[in-house]
């Protein structure tokens, strides 16, 4: 069966062009000879059929030129084969083998049509399978194709992308009526306080004005990609207030998602600016709601869409292109990069592409015009809060690619590049302006804690932590742990926190139970290791001021506030319960270790009937105080805790 819509370069005709070679009479007449048998059709109309000579007959056995007489040739040289092989069997088992006798020629034939039935019939039901298949197309997953419209295919790519990134199926679309204007203000306001001031992807006034299209009666007409972005920003706004995965919040964000999904096979269309855009939300959303969506597969499609269309180069000087839109193009790329590369380094997986492959100026940071027109509640957004973002994702890209992507070859002088990373880390946090909102500099401070743990923590390249390194995880994984608790229990959620945020505070929890396992001694005791600072070389990241002081308590209220945040983030996310229950098991002997190390230190006290104090340490301007031989040789190893990390499975990159 073949399509209409096939050309017959598609589907050529099953039959075979074969040289005939001409008769007696017609070869010597220079006439054109069709081969037909008994007689050709030139001897036939001439009347002359008797004298039609076949060009078989002048050619020797087993090299006739007509290829029914090949074939008939062929066969009965088998059958004589078949009978030959019979006989030398029967003699050979020394039996009275009775006389074979010669097929019937009719039997031949029958046995030639019946395998050639055979054969089409299998052709027939390959043919079939083919259909199946190429209802699929070609699929080169070029961003810049056109060939996966509804009108062309049955397979679209919105189908592809949903295929391979859904977890739990969403459920379908309802008829439904939309929230009162102030209800649909408010998850706008919501979405861009929380998630667009970091993701600034599509322009501000497009979402007002698809919002005026929607709500507007007898109005222009809508278009696909206009419902797409209102009804995705109501879901991630709902979603993101959302305290439980069984409040009216989190079941309105996923009808939402249901609701935005009916235009996915036009939204998501390749060769669009319009379909990264979409992506883009559908990734945010995905962070979000784990249970229906692998934010890890969407990001990588959005990723190649990006390098498909060029958006990973600027422009050349000499190509003309309006800054609006340039600026635009570079805002979308950063979004893009930045979910990248946190996407990727909380599962531990290859960027999608590199930082050599890329060439984008920031985008720049405009002053804030007076906004005309009843929109935003607060205004236009300002890019400073994303531009951080930006910058900070850059640092972590750099460093994440040396120590964990580049080659598994030991590092040379590691502790000076790592002192340096954490240095250029730290500059970055002392340029947030004043006007930067109390939330986002919390967001902000866990993601700097975060970055000094991951980059300290044991690499491909660095796979020996020296002892002031161990110091300093322990620390920052006490000090990440201090702010996340109180901001994961309270009742409003504010910035963008997400699962992956589940998955981080179970990789600073596998770090700290590793570090503090091996070490215990040297982390509990109260003495601060010495950092030396060589000559020329950046200064090691400074540790924070309550170091070294009630080390054991700290240690049990970190385990604590570990614990019960990864409890209280799965009653948004199911998976995070399995985090909880892996983290349980792993820090049950460390718990035990440090209460028995408590209980015999108040033991001490009471026999010594004073208070338990802590052994004074030296000051940390003495770090400067070794040699260099003596500071290479400071550390002792220990083994790098990947079953720690959660959702730290390697993985395969996406293969852009």
């Amino acid at each position: 069966m073949h399509r209409s819509g096939q050309s017959s370069a598609d589907t050529p005709l099953l039959r075979v062009s074969r040289p005939v070679s001409a008769c007696s009479r017609c070869r010597a007449a220079k006439i054109k000879c069709d081969g037909k048998l008994p007689a050709c059709t030139a001897c036939e109309k001439s009347g002359r059929t008797g004298e039609c000579s076949s060009a078989n007959d002048q050619f020797a056995k087993g090299k006739e030129r007509s290829y029914v007489a090949s074939l008939e040739s062929r066969v009965e040289k088998l059958e004589r084969r078949i009978a030959y092989a019979r006989n030398r069997k029967a003699s050979v088992a020394m039996h009275d083998g009775e006389p074979v006798e010669a097929p019937d020629r009719k039997d031949s034939l029958a046995t030639i049509r019946a395998a050639i039935h055979g054969k089409a019939a299998r052709r027939r039901e390959a043919a079939d399978v083919d259909e199946l298949v190429s209802d699929f197309g070609f699929l080169s997953v070029n961003a810049t194709t056109r060939d996966f419209e509804a009108s062309t295919t049955n397979m679209t790519f919105a189908r592809l992308i949903l295929a391979a990134a859904n977890n739990d199926a969403v459920p379908s679309s309802q008829p439904f009526s939309l929230p009162s204007r102030p209800a649909a203000m408010a998850l706008i306001q919501y979405y861009l306080d929380n998630v667009f001031a970091l993701f600034p992807v599509f322009a501000e006034t497009a979402l007002f004005n698809a919002f005026d299209a929607v709500y507007q009666e007898n109005g222009r007409p809508v278009t696909d990609f206009e419902h797409w972005l209102l009804y995705m920003v109501f879901a991630i706004g709902a979603t993101g207030q959302s305290r439980s995965h069984h409040d009216a919040l989190y079941t309105d964000g996923v009808l939402w998602v249901g609701r935005a999904l009916r235009y996915a096979d036009r939204v998501l269309m390749p060769g669009y600016v319009s379909q990264i855009q979409a992506l883009v939300l559908l990734v945010q959303y995905s962070m979000l709601d784990p249970a229906h969506f692998d934010s890890w597969q969407l990001i990588g499609f959005a990723c190649r869409a990006i390098v498909d269309l060029g958006f990973h180069q600027d422009p050349p000087k000499e190509q003309q292109t309006e800054k609006k839109t340039l600026e635009l193009r570079r805002k979308i790329f950063y979004c893009v990069y930045s979910l990248d590369r946190s996407i990727s380094m909380v599962h531990a997986r290859s960027f999608s592409f590199t930082d050599d492959s890329t060439a984008v100026v920031l985008p720049l940071v405009t002053s804030i015009v007076p906004f005309s027109g009843n929109t935003s509640t607060n205004g236009p957004h300002s890019l400073e809060t994303a531009l951080l973002l930006f910058q900070l994702r850059q640092l972590q890209s750099s460093w994440y690619q040396e120590l964990f992507q580049s080659s598994r070859d030991p590092l040379q002088n590691s502790s000076t590049y790592i002192w340096q990373m954490c240095q250029e880390m730290r500059e970055w946090s002392e340029s947030f302006p004043d006007s930067l909102p109390l939330a986002f500099k919390e967001f902000f401070d866990l993601e700097l804690l975060y970055s000094y743990v991951y980059c300290l923590a044991p690499s491909c390249r660095v796979q020996t932590v020296i002892n002031y390194g161990k110091t300093l995880i322990f620390e920052y994984s006490i000090a990440y742990m201090q702010k996340i608790f109180p901001i994961s229990r309270d009742p409003i959620n504010t910035a963008f926190y997400t699962y992956h945020d589940a998955l981080r505070v179970y990789f600073v929890g596998g770090q700290f139970i590793s570090i503090l396992l091996e070490n215990q001694d040297q982390l509990l005791n109260g003495v601060l290791p010495y950092a030396p600072v060589l000559a020329g070389a950046p200064p090691p990241p400074p540790l924070p001021s309550n170091a070294g002081i009630d080390s054991i308590d700290r240690s049990i209220n970190c385990v604590t506030h570990i614990k019960e945040t990864l409890r209280t983030f799965g009653h948004r996310w199911e998976d995070s319960k399995a985090l909880l229950t892996s983290f349980e098991l792993q820090v049950e002997p460390l718990i035990a270790a440090l209460h028995r190390r408590k209980h015999h230190i108040e033991e001490i006290s009471r026999s010594s009937h004073s208070p338990p104090g802590y052994v004074s340490q030296p000051s940390f301007d003495q770090v400067n105080t070794l040699t260099v031989e003596e500071w290479s040789n400071m550390g002792t190893g220990y083994g790098n805790m990947g079953a720690l990390q959660g959702g730290h499975g390697g993985g395969p990159p996406h293969g852009l």
